[in-house]
């Protein structure tokens, strides 16, 4: 069998692509664009980790293109499809809308449709807290009532998700969407908070710091995102479902802060900003749904991840 992973040479997707490699016999077909969202030096440090590899095949596209979705499906077969692949980033989003929507609700629905056609055994679909949005009731529940998306990029999420649900009730794809909460970890994206603040605290810099840091973050090691997806790929009775794949433990700004001066041995520099309109004062996942269908458990804390987190970085 053979499985793509669009957004295969991203963060998440490199640790996916290496899981499946450990711990299934699939094939792997990683599609990614290399966009410039942030240094695609990066992402091809990335894949290149999978260059010797004779189960990974690397094609670099977009896969919005319709035309080379139709052909890629038809040459390879794919039995299922785990659609990472978007325009990441709140705060970009509110700058680029259009981006997102070609990106992630356009690009999502020509995926779908080639999956559809090719009878594609499986589609998970990374979606993410922000589809919950401001007036949802924490810890987030997936099947209670969600609030207002309170960006751009939540917004295209959660559009893409019900696209992924017409399409599983329509056509009886299996679509499942798989809502990820504040995913780090080694490689993590440069924009995102924890790599911003550690790199900041390393170098002796003021690190930005947007509110009072009373800001609540699930944050969820990479590994425990990445056994998630694994178990969704054989879990039965997940299809038209959405799971939360989170830690269930908000962190405070402040803490996360203090976290990262104990394991870099040196103290933040903390330059304050006025709070943004974008960002939800709370991220906080239900997980009993998750450890029901999938056998979910996030095993890695906060300590122990930012720890591993700050030693990366001081030799990436």
């Amino acid at each position: 069998m053979t499985v793509l992973v669009t957004g295969g040479a991203g963060f998440v997707g490199s640790h996916l692509v290496r899981r499946l490699l450990d711990q299934t016999e699939h094939a792997v077909v990683i599609l990614d664009n290399f966009n410039d969202y942030y240094d695609p030096r990066m992402k091809r440090a990335n894949a290149a980790l999978f260059e010797h590899e004779p189960r990974v095949s690397l094609v670099e596209d977009n896969f919005r293109d319709a035309h080379l979705c139709e052909a890629l499906f038809a040459r390879c077969r794919f039995s299922h499809v785990i659609h990472l692949g978007a325009y990441p980033g709140v705060p970009y989003s509110l700058k680029e809308p259009q981006l997102y929507i070609d990106a992630n609700i356009s690009g999502t629905a020509v995926l779908l449709d080639a999956a559809r056609r090719h009878e594609v055994e499986r589609f998970l679909f990374a979606s993410s807290s922000t589809v919950y949005g401001r007036g949802a009731q924490s810890p987030f529940v997936e099947d209670a009532a969600l609030g207002i998306p309170a960006s751009p990029y939540g917004a295209t999420k959660r559009t893409a998700e019900l696209l992924g649900f017409t399409w599983n009730q329509l056509y009886g794809l299996a679509f499942t969407s798989l809502r990820f909460f504040n995913v780090y970890g080694p490689r993590l994206r440069p924009e995102l908070a924890l790599a911003v603040f550690t790199r900041k605290i390393l170098a002796g810099e003021p690190l930005p710091l947007y509110g009072d840091g009373s800001v609540l973050r699930d944050f969820t090691h990479v590994s425990d995102i990445c056994s998630g997806v694994i178990a969704a790929l054989t879990a039965p009775g997940i299809a038209g479902q959405s799971i939360n794949l989170g830690h269930n433990e908000p962190v405070q700004m402040l803490r996360l802060i203090s976290l990262i001066e104990a394991a870099a041995g040196k103290k933040a520099l903390v330059e304050f900003h006025p709070p943004r309109a974008e960002d939800m004062p709370l991220t906080c996942a239900d997980l009993t749904k998750s450890r029901r269908l999938l056998g979910y458990e996030p095993r890695v804390p906060i300590e122990e991840g930012v720890r591993e987190y700050v030693e990366w970085a001081k030799v990436g």
